[in-house]
This record gives C-alpha cells, sequence and structure tokens, in this order.
C-alpha cells in the first residue's frame, strides 16, 4: 500500500488476528505481529479494528477464509464487552438471599411441633425421627429421669428432650400469652422429679391406709399425741423435749383398721421438713394447744396445707389445763381462713388432752371418716414407688433410709434408685426398729438398708429393672447436680466481682463450718438456719458459709476439709466423732463442738459472729485518751494532741487507734509529750501530744487506748 498519510498495525493473539488504524482514506501499510506467520492478508478467526477513522471491523472466519462482519461505532463499549465475553465479571454476586433461604429450609426441617399435651416416650420419639432408645437413654444420662416407653412425659420435660436432639420445638397453638404458659407450668416435672410418673390402671386398685402428718407449732403436743395413740413414751428420749427430725409410724384404730403418721418438728429451723410431710401425707392433723392459740409455726403449717393440697383436720390438745380456752383457739384458726364445723365451716375439729388421753378415739374416728370420703386407693401389683422421709448412717447396717412406700410393693433383693443414691434392698424394718418385713405396701413406712451414699430427705424412692440401670441413673444426676452447683457457684462469683467492681459494698466476712448430723434431715435444716444467719454493721457484714453438711459420725474427712480454711468449727449435733477424727481435731487445731438441741447450736455460732463483727480487744484496759486536735510537726509527723479521760497512758505501751467500734491499728506509743516536756506517763485529765509508731492517720474524735497483755 502507499504511504500517504496511512498507518496500519497488526497484533494477534490468534492465528492471524489483526487490528488496523488509519487516518486517512488510503492503503495501510501492515505491520504484523512477529509472533504470528506473516500473511498479506486478515483471515483465519482474526479481527480488524479502525480507530480514529470512518470504519471500524471484525472479522471471524473459520477454515482458513477470512469472515469480516464491520460494524460502526465509537469509544470503548465494544472492547469492554468483548472482554467480558472472553473473561466474565469480576464482580462478587450477593448470595445472601440463596444463603437465608437455605438456613431457612434448614430450620424448618429441625423444627417439630409438639402438642400441649402429655406425650409417651413412644409418640415422642416418633415425632423427633428417633428411636425410642435413643430417648431413653438422653433421659437417663442427660437429664437423670427414668422412663419406659410406655410411660407418659409431661410438656416441659418433652421439649427439654427436643431440644437436646437439635430441634426447635414449636407449639401447636404458639400465640399464647407469657403469663398463660406460666399459669400452666405449676406441676413438678419429671426432670425436678426424676422419674416419668404413669397411670395405673383403675381395676388394678385396691384401699390403703391414710397417711397422717402431724403438724403445728413447738411444744403443743404433737408427739405426746402420737404416744398417746401408740401407746408409747417417744418424748421422755428426745433431747429437750421437742422433735428434731420427722419419723413416721403406723397404729391401730378401734375398728382395726391401719393408719400410718408422720411426725414433723415445730422449730422454725424445721420448715423443709414440715413441707415435706405435707408433701406426703393424705391428710393434715394440725395441733394447736388451748392454752397458747395460733402461733408462728401453727400458721406455717396452715400455708404449707393448702400448698400441699390435702385436707385439714384440727386437734385442740391440752384441753386438761385450767387455762384452756377452745373457743379462743377456733376464733383465731378463723382468721387464718380455717373455719371449723363449730363455725360453719367443713374442717373437722377435735377438742383432746394427750396426757391424759381423752378425745383420742373422736379424734381417730374422723380421721378414718376423711378417709372413705377421699377414698384413698393405690396399685400394690408393681414395682414400689415412695419418698425418703429421712435417712442415716447407722453402724452394721450402714446408710438406712426411712421410707413411705405410696405405691407398688417393694421386696428384699429389689435394685432401687433414691435422688443420687442407689443400692439393692439387704433388709426392711419396720418403724420400731426390729421387726423385718420380707415386703412393704403402699402406706406402709419401712427402714431400707443398702444404699450407696446417702440420699436427701424427700427424694423419690423408685425400684429399678436391675442393679446396673439404677448406678447410671444415680451417676447422670450427680453429675448434673454437679453441674448445677458450678453453675450457681459461677453465678453467684460473677456477681460478688462486679459487686467489688462497683463499689460500695461492705466488707463481706464468712465463718466455715461442717455439719455432721444423725439424720440427713437434722443436717439440712440445721445448715440451712445457719447459712440463713446474717449480722452487719456501717463497715462489715458476717454471713455463714457451710462446707459439709452430711448424716453420721464426724470422721478424718470432714477434720480434713475443716483444717483446709482456718477458724472452721466442725459441729456435731446428736452424733459422735470416731477416735481418728478426734486424734486428727487435736493436732491441726479442728475445734468440734458437740449438740444435741437446734437452739443451742444456732445461739453458739451467732455469738461468735458477733465477735468476728465486734472483734473484743485483746489485753487489759488500762488508760484512753481522747484525741482534740492534730498537728503536723515537721520531720516528727503527725501528733495528737489529745486529753486523758481515764487511767495512765506511758510511754512505750501498747495502744489501739479506735475510731466507732473499729480498731484501726494497734501500735506502741512513740512520743509522749506534756506542752513542751517529754514525759514518761500521763494521767487522767492531762493534756498531751501522742505520737506512735507507722501511725499518723489521726482525726479528731478518735480513741487511743492503751493495754496490757498478760
Amino acid at each position: 500500500g502507499g504511504r500517504g498519510g496511512v498507518e496500519g498495525r497488526s497484533t494477534g493473539r490468534g492465528p492471524g488476528a489483526a487490528a488496523g488504524r488509519g487516518g486517512g482514506g488510503g492503503d495501510g501499510e501492515g505491520d504484523f505481529d512477529k509472533r504470528q506467520p506473516r500473511n498479506k492478508r486478515f483471515g483465519g478467526g482474526g479481527s480488524a479494528r479502525g480507530r480514529g477513522g470512518d470504519e471500524r471491523g471484525r472479522g471471524r472466519g473459520r477454515g482458513g477464509r477470512s469472515n469480516v462482519s464491520l460494524r460502526i461505532g465509537t469509544g470503548k463499549k465494544g472492547r469492554q464487552s468483548s472482554v467480558s465475553q472472553r473473561r466474565g465479571t469480576l464482580k462478587r454476586k450477593d448470595r445472601s438471599k440463596e444463603k437465608a433461604m437455605k438456613e431457612e429450609r434448614a430450620l424448618e426441617r429441625r423444627t417439630v411441633v409438639l402438642p400441649d399435651t402429655p406425650m409417651s416416650v413412644g409418640e415422642l420419639a416418633e415425632v423427633l425421627g428417633e428411636s425410642p432408645v435413643s430417648v431413653i437413654k438422653f433421659l437417663m444420662t442427660d437429664l437423670g429421669v427414668m422412663a419406659a416407653v410406655s410411660q407418659t412425659l409431661d410438656v416441659p420435660t418433652c421439649e427439654a428432650v427436643a431440644e437436646g436432639f437439635g430441634k426447635v420445638v414449636a407449639g401447636e397453638d404458639d400465640d399464647l400469652d407469657d403469663e398463660e404458659e406460666d399459669d400452666e407450668d405449676t406441676e413438678d416435672t419429671a426432670i425436678e422429679m426424676g422419674i416419668a410418673m404413669d397411670e395405673d390402671d383403675p381395676d388394678s386398685l385396691q384401699p390403703r391406709p391414710p397417711v397422717v402428718t402431724i403438724m403445728g407449732h413447738v411444744d403443743h403436743g404433737k408427739t405426746s399425741l402420737l404416744d398417746s395413740i401408740r401407746n408409747t413414751r417417744v418424748t421422755a428420749g428426745e433431747a429437750g423435749g421437742i422433735t428434731q427430725a420427722i419419723s413416721a409410724y403406723q397404729a391401730q384404730a378401734d375398728d382395726g383398721s391401719t393408719i400410718t403418721f408422720i411426725d414433723t418438728p415445730g422449730h422454725a429451723a424445721f420448715t423443709d421438713m414440715r413441707e415435706r410431710g405435707a408433701n406426703t401425707a393424705d391428710m393434715i392433723i394440725l395441733v394447736v394447744a388451748a392454752d397458747d392459740s395460733v402461733k408462728q409455726q401453727t400458721a406455717d403449717s396452715i400455708a404449707c396445707a393448702r400448698q400441699a393440697g390435702v385436707p385439714l383436720l384440727v386437734a385442740v390438745n391440752k384441753m386438761d389445763l385450767p387455762t384452756a380456752d377452745a373457743n379462743r383457739v377456733l376464733a383465731d384458726l378463723a382468721g387464718y381462713q380455717v373455719l371449723t364445723e363449730d363455725l360453719g365451716g367443713d374442717v373437722l375439729c377435735s377438742q383432746i388432752s394427750a396426757k391424759e388421753g381423752t378425745g383420742i378415739d373422736d379424734l381417730l374416728s374422723k380421721i378414718m371418716l376423711q378417709a372413705e370420703v377421699l377414698d384413698l386407693k393405690a396399685n400394690p401389683d408393681r414395682d414400689a414407688q415412695g419418698v425418703v422421709i429421712e435417712a442415716r448412717v447407722e453402724k452394721g447396717l450402714g446408710t438406712v433410709a426411712s421410707t413411705l412406700i405410696q405405691r407398688g410393693t417393694i421386696r428384699v433383693g429389689d435394685s432401687f434408685v433414691a435422688g443420687e443414691a442407689s443400692g439393692k434392698v439387704r433388709a426392711l424394718i419396720g418403724f420400731d426398729g426390729k421387726t423385718r418385713y420380707k415386703e412393704a405396701g403402699p402406706s406402709t413406712p419401712v427402714n431400707v438398708v443398702g444404699i450407696n451414699g446417702v440420699p436427701e430427705a424427700g427424694d423419690l424412692f423408685v425400684v429399678a429393672d436391675d442393679e446396673q440401670t439404677a448406678r447410671e441413673l444415680a451417676a447422670s444426676r450427680s453429675r448434673i447436680a454437679r453441674e448445677r452447683k458450678s453453675s450457681s457457684y459461677q453465678s453467684g462469683l460473677m456477681q460478688s466481682v462486679a459487686g467489688i467492681f462497683a463499689g460500695g459494698q461492705k466488707e463481706r466476712r464468712e465463718i466455715c463450718v461442717v455439719v455432721k448430723a444423725d439424720v440427713q434431715g437434722s443436717a439440712e435444716a440445721l445448715a440451712r438456719s445457719l447459712t440463713e444467719l446474717s449480722l452487719e454493721n456501717d463497715e462489715a457484714e458476717v454471713g455463714i458459709k457451710v462446707l459439709v453438711s452430711e448424716a453420721g459420725d464426724v470422721t478424718k474427712s470432714d477434720i480434713a476439709v475443716a483444717s483446709v480454711t482456718p477458724g472452721t468449727t466442725v459441729i456435731a449435733f446428736n452424733t459422735g466423732a470416731n477416735a481418728a477424727a478426734m486424734d486428727d481435731a487435736r493436732m491441726l487445731g479442728v475445734p468440734i463442738e458437740y449438740y444435741s438441741v437446734v437452739y443451742d447450736a444456732i445461739e453458739s455460732v451467732e455469738s461468735r459472729m458477733q465477735e468476728v463483727l465486734s472483734p473484743t480487744p485483746e489485753g487489759e484496759y488500762v488508760g484512753g485518751a481522747v484525741v482534740q486536735e492534730v498537728f503536723n510537726i515537721g520531720g516528727t509527723g503527725n501528733i495528737a494532741g489529745s486529753k486523758c479521760r481515764d487511767g495512765i497512758i506511758k510511754k512505750g505501751s501498747n495502744v489501739r487507734v479506735m475510731r466507732g467500734d473499729k480498731i484501726l491499728t494497734e501500735s506502741k506509743v512513740r512520743t509522749l509529750r506534756n506542752f513542751k516536756s517529754e514525759v514518761d506517763t500521763i494521767t487522767t485529765g492531762d493534756e498531751c501530744g501522742i505520737g506512735l509508731l507507722d501511725f499518723e492517720d489521726f482525726e479528731v474524735g478518735d480513741i487511743i487506748e492503751s493495754y496490757v497483755v498478760k
């Protein structure tokens, strides 16, 4: 081609690729890409492009001949679309909607709908898409609940199982108000009880004796009434003449029918025992002294009866006393909405004298009348279920659990679980401590021997299929209890730390104790009463920390626990210490205090708390001075300008600085001046300047006391 102002350039990415640039209408001189074979013509998948001229073209061809396609256009649009077609876009694609849809579909797959009514284990497994064996295993190992395939689970337990399998629970009616949901959750769940309850066939039910709990204020004659009914002398053997443990007995009425009685303590420290007695009873006898009327524990017993939902019978005791006033008792009870038949109500009432034995037959007849109205029945032909009334450790027998069988029949050799303890029945001993049974049916109190560990009073007692199942269930419950305690401790620790950083809190002081008692219920009641004690002043507060609370004698392990924390005291309530424990206590300096009455134990601890809150200063007081002004002497420091109010103060004597009830420091007199002269002694009425070793933070009104240590 010619050279007349025309320039041609060829570049190629593929075979025969070329591009031409021109500034006019003449022919261009080809400048081909050296990487490609020279070719005078365009062809073979090439493209021609003209920029700045009249034409732009692109040709594509196959097979060796050029197939040129020209398109008129300007700018970079054509090149950008070509590049995008070749390599795609670099912009990230928005996949948030797609991800949200996937999550929604996954949530739908995990969501299960549970009815608002209890379900059997088999039905729940079918809803969850799991095998019944997996559900039963989860109930036992993770929730500590013993259940069979046919047994029914309450709604909260079903929800806990579903969540444990990673499901999202949706009820049949999700639009219920929170208040309605809270109202429905009023009964104990299987998780709280540790067993899935099932209903017995009505045809299998047979009449059973009534279970009667005797409640009332301390020293109103509850145990004396039981003595009169059983013709025994229980009260004479009790420390202080008051009941300090819960117990169960059986008695025969005149018509030959059997009645089971549960005796509860009346002292305020045994609130939990009274609640347990009310929850296990069919009816409650409220004993009120005719000469003392309604007291605090009487009102507590009424509240326990209402909470348990059992009928109440009133026994007005001590009618043989000249100061007895039954009408006053009935009027006071009416103030608590307890209306007897004499006042137009429906509460049965008998006026008795437990000491003289009068009115007892009338009371028993009313108990049987109430039992007929309740129509008490149970199924004896099934595995036994009951409740642990009390647990203790006896020499030669080990752990003994006083248990009230509520339904079914327990036999020697049965494997069982009670709370976090399990075992196999080695012996069944009657309430008299002598009679041995091979089996015991509903409403029968028995002492069960053969327990590994000490169950808590109030734990459910359930016969298991085999000993291995009982051990596994007890181990799972122990683990769950430890996790709950750890979680509670961590929560309390975080609150304490937050309070410290927030500032403004009083100094917290603690007294550590180890509680050992003859029975588990007494240990629990005493420990609770001690932990509720608290004393405080403007600067500090004192509380009680119970390190151990168990039934049994004081052992070496108890002394070892007490020796870790200085100042810890071991409280032995109605129990003793073995020789090895006493030797260790003497060597380690751990005090062991023995008590037989709960009042004495609580009062002793309260006095120790007062001592910790405001410690009694050591030494014999010899004199004191009041700080009237504080002087700063260069090179000497602060000097307390004081006036001796009584006694004498000597140079070099031991002194303590008091600000209110608080001891700021204990030091020695470094300098003692009367006006400008250094003196050795000041007496009552003298004004002086007092300088102490290592203390200068005096304030007007401080007291400097001098004492002598002997």
